[in-house]
């Protein structure tokens, strides 16, 4: 993605934090911008934002309220998105949440309806789209989390859903070359949003400690990244030198990371 001047993209998750941030900043570039969340109140606010980024001539953006665990849901909102706003050339599947807590406080309930919106919420908006955006290609970003790379005490439910996630993404991508359509996956640090906000609120403390050795990022850090990472069509996209370099000694000196973040587990434990 060279520009984005006239360009169509639908973003899930985009009436807050890191989706919303890139949607402000893609219509500030000149893209129509389609943003997808379950709360309308929200999507109106939301929308006033993307407006007040980018309303040059040309430019048509638009909310619609839907939940992207639901794939019929999913299936009857993007047939009228299509009809009314086109075909997207860039699809960010952004929607997303954690509750992290220890893994025997993780209900069925909770791990099931993480991985509905987490990896199945991805599944249903791009399976729909692709088969559209093949016939003259695209962008696909999914976003996923530093915790899809390196999993992080406190998540097994995310981890779980976020690693599915980079899966598919790397095996999407290899599939839809061909189709020059150009998958990513968005790898970010903690970030300051409401979700993360909500994520705070039942973090066991070994969690705490662990995340307190990384600085949180703020949506528009993010995006930023985000764009210049789709501008050279990179698969992993980690927005901080401080995430990429965690993940390079995660993939070199597994064992030294895992020492490390025990230590930090031990430490809160003996802080309780």
């Amino acid at each position: 993605m060279k520009g984005y001047k006239d360009k169509v993209v639908y973003i899930t998750g985009g009436s807050s934090g890191m989706g919303l941030a890139t949607a402000k900043l893609m219509a500030a570039k000149g893209a129509s911008v389609v943003i997808f969340a379950r709360r309308q109140q929200v999507l109106d606010e939301a929308l006033k934002e993307i407006y007040a980024a980018g309303s040059a001539a040309g430019q048509k953006h638009a909310c619609l309220s839907m939940d992207v665990a639901n794939r019929e849901q999913v299936k009857s909102v993007l047939v009228n998105a299509v009809a009314a706003y086109g075909v997207p050339d860039v699809l960010v599947n952004c929607a997303g949440r954690a509750i992290p807590r220890y893994f025997e406080d993780i209900s069925y309930e909770q791990f099931d309806e993480t991985l509905k919106v987490d990896m199945y919420g991805a599944w249903n908006t791009t399976s729909f789209l692709v088969p559209l955006m093949k016939e003259r290609g695209g962008y696909i970003v999914n976003v996923s989390s530093l915790v899809g790379l390196i999993a992080i005490f406190g998540y097994t439910d995310y981890a779980a859903a976020k690693f599915a996630l980079v899966g598919f993404s790397e095996a999407l991508r290899s599939e839809l070359k061909r189709y020059k359509i150009v998958v990513s996956v968005l790898c970010p640090l903690d970030t300051d949003t409401p979700g993360f906000a909500e994520e705070n609120k039942t973090k066991p403390p070994e969690t705490q400690v662990i995340s307190q050795a990384a600085r949180v990022m703020q949506p528009s850090e993010v995006a930023q990244a985000l764009l210049k990472g789709m501008a050279r069509e990179e698969f992993i996209i980690i927005p901080s030198m401080d995430g990429w370099f965690t993940y390079i000694m995660k993939r070199l000196l597994p064992g030294l990371v895992e020492l490390v973040t025990d230590a930090q587990a031990r430490k809160a434990r003996r802080a309780k």
